[in-house]
């Protein structure tokens, strides 16, 4: 069953949620908050390792799957890994599962999709102005390689970064962090500008590593070429378009995508078509036809097949009775 939730609901429960919370933290710059009954069981917690910067910890397990449609708001730099359980935004983005997430600073709509199984996993935020104090440079101005996640009043940028093993151990590491005091203050801020750097390592690779690697810039038209092409999933543009479109060749998207994202431009595609197919058979209010349409498959048996090739079932038995608003 999914649970839709508005922006305005989401707040009410969450805001009653922290009313309720019983606070036995002893550190002054750290919160604690049960997750909302309604929805789950759990916890999330929220530490400042820095002024400006807040660290966020969640451990929790929705009863249902739940779908937050969101609002266009201003987001701050957000950097985010999953160690369990899995994300999905608007646009087929995934996090957990293989990727992590970063959110540019900037102006953004908020659509996720949380499924129903256990989520463990920390997020921290900051303004992107922060990353000329954290990466300075001889002007004090944010590293150029990194000035794309600075968008200001314009759409922030949204980046899934692939996890690696020292990602998932830098996160476990935050979760399991065995000290109190300002002693914890330290310990985690200190892991946070090491996960922060670990997930900017493609963007900085331009300029720190020798063999391979891309022109300066083109990791950054890649990642622009994967919003092309999750923003127009339905109807994409071939390989040749979507390199034009991005100024780079059809060689080195293809490069790109490979080193960046380990699978073809079209492998890529079909993996974040059938992600946001299944989500909206989960949803139940539409048949495996319409879903095959929306999901640019004029032909519903090729969508079943590479439906079934992908998660293992037919679209027909993903599909859910029907939506609720609650449970």
């Amino acid at each position: 069953m999914t649970i839709t939730l508005t922006p305005e609901q989401e707040k009410e429960l969450w805001a009653e949620a922290r009313q309720n919370s019983q606070q036995n933290l002893s550190e002054p710059f750290e919160s604690y908050c049960q997750v909302p009954k309604q929805l789950g069981k759990g916890y999330t917690r929220s530490i400042e390792v820095h002024p400006q910067v807040w660290l966020g910890i969640g451990n929790y397990e929705y009863y249902d799957d739940i779908l937050e449609p969101g609002c266009e708001c201003v987001h701050p730099l957000q950097f985010c890994v999953r160690l369990s359980g899995k994300v999905i935004d608007e646009f087929g983005g995934q996090i957990g599962e293989g990727y992590t997430a970063i959110s540019g600073g900037g102006i953004q709509p908020k659509m996720a999709f949380l499924d129903s199984q256990a989520h463990l996993g920390i997020g921290f935020s900051m303004p992107p102005e922060l990353l000329a104090t954290f990466f300075p440079t001889g002007d004090g101005e944010i590293p150029p390689q990194l000035r794309f996640l600075a968008k200001g009043n314009e759409w922030q940028i949204l980046l899934y970064p692939k996890t690696t093993t020292a990602i998932q151990t830098v996160a476990q590491q935050i979760v399991n962090c065995p000290y109190h005091g300002m002693t914890k203050r330290l310990y985690l801020q200190a892991k946070v500008l090491e996960l922060m750097a670990l997930q900017l390592a493609p963007f900085l690779a331009d300029q720190d590593e020798p063999q391979p690697r891309f022109r300066a810039g083109t990791v950054e038209r890649i990642y622009q070429a994967r919003e092309i092409l999750l923003s127009r999933l339905e109807n994409p543009p071939s390989l040749l378009e979507l390199a034009q479109q991005v100024g780079v060749s059809d060689r080195t998207l293809q490069r790109g995508f490979q080193r960046l994202f380990d699978t073809t431009v079209f492998g890529y595609l079909t993996d974040k078509r059938m992600e946001r197919a299944k989500r909206w058979l989960r949803e139940g209010n539409r048949t495996v036809l319409d879903v095959a349409i929306m999901t640019g498959y004029s032909n519903p048996t090729h969508f079943s097949v590479a439906f079934k090739r992908k998660f293992g079932i037919s679209p027909s038995q993903c599909r859910l009775p029907e939506k609720s608003v609650w449970r």
